[in-house]
């Protein structure tokens, strides 16, 4: 749930996730979004709600238009607001580069929480994000690791992917 509205999300094996929702007016509106990293809108038929009335792909920048349009400031805005209300904790964007000692390798090999105390909370990879990795997670270079911690955790988990 989203801020009281319900957003269904639905696993769609070997492709991706949809997510749908339906408006106060009663339309259902979705998001396929493929594990390439392509995603279509989709606007379901007011009839059967099962069907797609019409489907619109998005390349990466308009589906960036698209969420700025509809709110990422305020998502940014909040995110800033938590940091304030959890004092001493930042969130820093760490790159995979190539040479990386993690570089195929996965995330439960850094012992990164252990070691810093620092979570790493998300993986930003081809346009998409993985959020709430589990050890299993192998990281690629070109990936941006999003970790959550004290600055010194931060600091140490970006020299652990980069170094060892």
């Amino acid at each position: 749930m989203v801020d009281g509205v319900q957003v269904e999300e639905t696993a769609l094996p070997g492709i991706g996730v949809r997510q749908d929702l339906v408006t106060t007016s009663g339309r259902r509106v979705g998001v396929v979004s493929y594990r390439t990293g392509r995603r279509e809108l989709v606007l379901y038929d007011t009839e059967d709600p099962d069907a797609g009335s019409e489907v619109i792909p998005l390349t990466d920048g308009e589906a960036d238009a698209l969420a700025e349009v509809l709110g990422a400031p305020r998502v940014v805005e909040r995110l800033a607001t938590l940091q304030e209300q959890a004092a001493g904790l930042v969130t820093e964007q760490v790159p995979i580069t190539p040479g990386s000692p993690y570089d195929g390798r996965p995330l439960g090999d850094t012992r990164a929480r252990t070691r810093t105390g620092a979570s790493i909370v998300a993986v930003l990879r081809e346009g998409g994000v993985m959020a709430s990795p589990g050890p299993s997670f192998e990281f690629t270079a070109g990936d941006t690791v999003v970790v959550v911690g004290t600055r010194d955790g931060a600091a140490g988990v970006a020299e652990i992917l980069a170094r060892g």
